[in-house]
């Protein structure tokens, strides 16, 4: 293994110098340098190709050879996306990473350093963050402090301004790689001794969670599956962007039930006016998709729920719940849902949204403190 980097390594070399002198290279110009065969060449070129370290500059036309040219080995980003909702004082940050180490890293900082924020979790690569507006102070510096930390958050006509305060690696994803992100505006930096700071502008977008229940049969189908379907479907939508897919237990006791009684809900973010033609396409996808009768969908919008509805979600997972008292419950809580018998689960999912994954999948555990 250690052979192969090495190679790997004197084979970017001369790649990179061959581009710098001349603007590219061709695979007998690696075959001659190195003296090596050419279809050894053309085996290191494919495999740096895939790993998005050299990149084609002209494609082979009749005898006239490909032309490649060496690009950097690091990442342009590790920041896949970073975007907002937003639920009138409080704020809720996404921050998707390539790699699971970096998000724990923010993670553990962001958490250290505290600032503007209320919470801190994480789903894999997915950093969820809950802020309110306003400013705090953050202490930044080389371990044992924070490296990176969020000092303000604040509204500006139609986006977010993150105040992000940092230094080290955290630094440089902020100069060179948060700007590149998908759902980043603009970043605009300064620098204080050792200290970066930086303001990362994304649009205010809206929160929408969807419920689901009853859309499989004692023949087929999954609640669970139609609901990442879901998710992946209003993904094409423009201006979507996808958050989570949950799976939750309800009451197992209930008769009229296909399996173990489990419902699903999932979250987007979407731009606020788009909410009737998403809720549509959603709705939609249900009817047409679901292999029961007694689907029930159901839509929220805004990530702090009301006591009343986390009241009526605990409910569901030891009582017996009528179906026109889901209906006055979500008339009461500012949810709208459809369809038939399953519009209690769909509501029960919502209702349920926002809890550690350990609490949705035990009907019978204690609520977190302050749900």
């Amino acid at each position: 293994m250690r052979g192969v980097i090495r190679k790997r390594r004197e084979f970017l070399k001369l790649m990179r110098a061959c581009t710098v002198d001349r603007g590219y290279f061709t695979v007998t110009d690696i075959q001659r340098q190195a003296g090596i065969p050419r279809s050894t060449a053309q085996d290191w070129i494919n495999r740096l190709l895939d790993e998005g370290c050299v990149v084609v500059r002209e494609r082979k036309m009749g005898r006239n050879p490909a032309k490649y040219a060496a690009i950097s080995a690091l990442p342009s980003s590790a920041c896949r996306r970073i975007f907002t909702t937003v639920d009138g004082e409080r704020v809720e940050i996404y921050h998707e990473c390539m790699s699971t180490a970096c998000a724990a890293f923010c993670a553990y900082h962001h958490s250290r350093a505290r600032g503007v924020l209320e919470d801190v979790t994480r789903d894999g690569p997915l950093l969820r963050e809950r802020a309110h507006m306003g400013q705090s102070s953050v202490e930044i510096g080389l371990y044992p402090a924070s490296a990176v930390g969020v000092a303000g958050v604040e509204r500006i006509g139609n986006e977010i301004v993150q105040r992000i305060r940092c230094i080290g690696g955290p630094a440089y994803s902020l100069t060179d790689m948060m700007a590149k992100a998908e759902g980043v505006c603009d970043v605009s930096l300064q620098k204080s001794g050792g200290v970066v700071e930086g303001s990362v502008r994304t649009r205010a977008l809206t929160h929408l969670v969807i419920g689901l229940d009853d859309t499989d049969s004692h023949e087929g189908g999954a609640t669970f599956a139609l609901a990442l379907a879901l998710l992946q479907h209003l993904e094409t939508m423009r201006g979507v962007l996808p958050i989570s897919h949950h799976v939750a237990m309800l009451n197992p006791a209930i008769p009229k039930k296909t399996a173990g009684n489990s419902c699903s809900y999932i979250e987007v973010a979407i731009p606020s006016e788009r909410y009737e033609s998403v809720r549509d396409r959603a709705l939609l996808f249900i009817q047409d998709e679901s292999l029961s009768p007694d689907w029930g969908i159901a839509f929220r919008r805004g990530f702090s729920l009301p006591k009343d509805l986390r009241v009526f979600g605990k409910r569901a997972r030891s009582e017996v719940i009528e179906p026109e008292e889901a209906d006055r419950a979500a008339a009461e809580n500012g949810v709208e849902i459809f369809g038939g018998q399953g519009r209690i689960g769909a509501l029960a999912a919502i209702a349920l949204s926002g809890l550690p994954h350990e609490v949705l999948l035990r009907p019978f555990s204690d609520m977190p403190p302050g749900t």
